[in-house]
């Protein structure tokens, strides 16, 4: 059973308090952004969230987005062969295409395909991750059903150093990041690029039944390689008046298994920019502008393996433009006021024909939150009016009490929406469905956490009800079911116990579809009941050493439950030794057991991996 490799987390919890150290200074205190779309201590959130900060991404060793977040409470993710390939997010049972990537707040992903490339943001790149799971529409709009993620780059805050890192692994892989940055006096700055490159393993086991894997036999390896730029800038042009600016891009080539007629090549660009305004002439009011455009590029090409001859196959080329303003008001001293204006622009350049290729959205937005005592509330509302599908209105309310010994009690509603996709509406050969309506969920959730003292742990039970569901039919065509039912619990649990650093997040959730059809009562494809991770972390002078433990249960690839994945545990090892001042070595080995196993039925996951690198990361003098 995969969960034997996680019974230990369990145990953990039991542990007397009195064997248990506190958590390191600060942990408590950390702030996110993402949830309120304010500055909100994580501690004082109303709905479920996570903060991935650099010191831990550093710790983790992972060499990509997917691997850090594998296996975290709520989150499954499918892929399809590996470093750079497809990867889909499945956040508390909600469809791929219902979690919100924001990058530095920018909103990201494909108008086309609905999905964010997780998979080509590069990790050197990434500064903090903000996870939030749980609806939030009613602040963001579209998309946000199964939750949010933020990733922020990295940033240079403090004084001016460098820092730099090169590996090599498993595989042929091979890779550096260097950057600089710092402030000084009003303005700060970062530059920071990173490449990486892999000859990857053979993505699909081969398949040229129709329907059926990759629709090829291609035995060959699929490589992936990124190349990466992050800038950002900023100043203070006067008191509480800043201005900054950020732009990443990252390039990347992939291979994978494929036909003329699909390609099995890509080039990929990932870009995003944006810039904010802040103005804060006191501690009670705060105006917030922020505009942003997010490019996301894909060109197929065929590669004849008898002639090395590169045809192109397919474009697409999606563009995403974004504006915001956002006014908050410290309406008393433990009472905030949000209100603000959402536009957003979304358009297609493709070589294949799309019956429509623009759509807007323009939305207005207002959040409530308050303290009052023991007892924390908050409210928001949002109404979205877009293009195509006219007027949706979402909202959320949330209500907290504080008990004895930290505990908080925590239960939150939430409406939400998500529009369908331009692939979903039109994509043509009889693949698209122009009468799909939009999805509608309500979710409910009931949460316990203690924060503070000997230990850290949450554990929450919601359900959510998805009206309008989209899935592909019998004939493979997009559909609105009547309904589909997720329901779950995530536990996470965190403390340090005789020195070690134990981390445990366990998932459970039970989607079904409740269409009343063929596939009624069955379970929505590509979920496992239960996953989780277990992270356990040391020090022992200048090394450190760690594993983390991942397990997930079997899962179905398609609707009709007919084609099954077997779940799987892996374990991964890491140490690092800081051997001389700034100077660090890294080791790991990934999938240490060698388990063959599949998240996409027909595309293989890499097996045991190594990894070496050297770390240079200068501290300020």
């Amino acid at each position: 059973m995969p969960f034997r490799t996680l019974t230990v987390a369990i145990a953990t919890a039991l542990v007397a308090p009195s064997a248990l150290a506190a958590p390191a200074p600060g942990e408590l205190d950390a702030v996110l952004v993402t949830a309120d779309r304010v500055e909100t201590k994580l501690a004082d959130t109303l709905v479920p969230a996570q903060v991935i900060d650099r010191a831990q991404i550093e710790r983790s060793q992972a060499r990509d987005l997917p691997e850090l977040l594998r296996g975290r409470a709520g989150i499954q993710i499918a892929n399809q062969g590996g470093p750079g390939k497809l990867t889909s997010i499945f956040m508390r049972g909600s469809e791929s295409d219902h979690v919100l990537v924001l990058v530095d707040g920018v909103r990201i992903g494909s108008a086309t395909a609905g999905l964010a490339a997780i998979q080509d943001l590069p990790v050197d790149q990434i500064e903090r991750v903000e996870i939030v799971r749980g609806p939030r529409s009613g602040l963001y709009g579209s998309d946000a059903i199964g939750g949010v993620i933020q990733i922020f780059t990295r940033r240079h805050e403090g004084a001016i150093v460098p820092h730099a890192r090169i590996g090599a692994g498993s595989h042929g892989l091979r890779e550096a990041s260097a950057g600089i940055g710092g402030r000084r006096g009003r303005g700060w700055f970062g530059v920071d690029a990173a490449f990486q490159r892999t000859d990857g393993i053979d993505a699909c086991r081969g398949s040229e039944a129709l329907f059926q894997g990759c629709y090829v036999d291609e035995p060959d390896r699929d490589g992936y390689r990124n190349r990466s730029l992050n800038l950002r800038a900023g100043v203070e042009l006067a008191e509480g008046l800043t201005l900054e600016g950020h732009a990443l891009r990252a390039d990347a080539f992939t291979q994978y298994d494929g036909s003329a007629f699909g390609g099995n090549e890509a080039d990929v660009v990932q870009q995003v920019a944006g810039g904010t305004l802040v103005y804060a002439p006191s501690d009670a009011v705060a105006l917030t502008v922020r505009v942003g455009r997010n490019d996301d590029r894909a060109t197929n090409h065929f590669r004849d393996a008898g002639t090395g001859v590169r045809t192109d196959v397919s474009r697409f080329d999606t563009r995403r433009d974004t504006a915001s303003v956002q006014a908050d008001f410290g309406l008393a001293p433990a009472q905030r006021l949000s209100m603000g204006l959402d536009w957003m622009s979304d358009e297609i350049d493709s070589t294949t024909g799309y019956a429509a290729t623009s759509r807007g959205n323009l939305a207005v937005f207002s959040a409530y939150a308050a303290r009052f005592g023991a007892h924390l509330v908050e409210a928001g509302v949002r109404h979205d009016d877009n293009e195509q599908f006219g007027g949706h209105t979402t909202g959320s309310l949330g209500w907290g009490l504080d008990l004895a010994h930290g505990l908080r009690l925590n239960a939150s509603a939430a409406t939400s929406f998500k529009a369908p996709t331009f692939n979903d509406l039109y994509y043509p050969f009889g693949s698209g469905n122009p009468d799909l309506d939009p999805e509608r969920a309500k979710t409910a959730n009931l949460g316990l956490a203690q924060a503070g003292g000997a230990w850290r742990w949450s554990f929450d039970v919601f359900e959510s009800r998805v009206d309008d569901l989209i899935v592909l039919d019998s004939a493979w065509v997009p559909a609105n079911i009547q309904q589909a039912r997720i329901r779950g619990a995530e536990l996470t649990f965190a403390t340090t116990l005789a020195g070690w650093d134990l981390s445990t997040e366990l998932s459970h959730v039970d989607p079904r579809d409740r269409s009343g059809g063929a596939n009624d009562g069955r379970m929505l494809a590509r979920r496992a009941r239960n996953s989780g991770r277990l992270d356990v972390d040391r020090s022992f002078g200048a090394v450190r050493v760690g594993t983390t433990l991942r397990a997930a249960g079997g899962r179905f690839d398609d609707a009709a439950n007919t084609t099954r994945l077997a779940g799987h545990g892996t374990v991964d090892l890491r140490a690092a030794w800081t051997f001389a001042a700034d100077w660090t070595l890294e080791a790991r080995a990934t999938n240490l057991l060698d388990k063959d196993y599949e998240t996409a039925a027909w595309y293989r996951q890499p097996g045991r991996e190594y990894g070496l690198a050297l770390r240079w990361q200068p501290t300020a003098r």
